[in-house]
């Protein structure tokens, strides 16, 4: 299949994939002691059998590097009202541990703060652009009975209204 140059900017790009709404979470790692973790929103479900995941991070990021390396992670996904802790996490060079409740697991960090956490092993990757798709088997999943997820649109965080609950 020929493929012809893209007409479409990157500007364009991200207004239109902007008015996608989706969940936030962050995905951490541990590589040699350290503790890495990344803002996501690309984030999906694969499949139930068995239980898989797809993440999607920028091959810059000290995460990406951390997940390469180790072949596991774990997605933290955070609840309404904890969108200074998904900012903390998505700032380059921060102190991102700091101030933050977490417990350390095989898989990468545990962050107290987050509604669910899926402990993850990497079966698969896809290189895509400046990203890398990490497919990977959910191992163990753990939830709260906790307060509606953290959204995310057109740049901005806010909540999520259940359809039967809007006016």
């Amino acid at each position: 299949m020929e493929h012809s140059a893209p007409t479409l900017g990157p500007a364009e790009f991200r207004r239109a994939v902007g008015h996608f709404a989706s969940g936030v979470t962050v995905v951490t790692a541990e590589r040699d002691g350290e503790q890495f973790g990344a803002t996501i929103s690309a984030v999906s479900s694969l499949c139930a059998e068995p239980p898989m995941v797809l993440a999607c991070l920028n091959q810059r990021l000290g995460t990406h590097a951390a997940i390469r390396a180790g072949g596991h992670f774990t997605i933290n996904i955070l609840g309404e009202g904890k969108g200074a802790l998904a900012l903390n996490f998505a700032t380059a060079g921060a102190d991102k541990f700091r101030d933050v409740d977490w417990t350390p697991t095989p898989y990468g960090a545990r962050l107290e703060e987050a509604i669910a956490h899926m402990a993850c092993r990497v079966v698969d990757e896809v290189e895509g652009g400046t990203h890398r798709i990490f497919v990977a088997e959910v191992l163990e999943a753990v939830t709260s009975p906790a307060p509606a997820p953290l959204s995310y649109f057109r740049g901005r965080f806010g909540r999520f209204v259940p359809y039967d609950e809007a006016s």
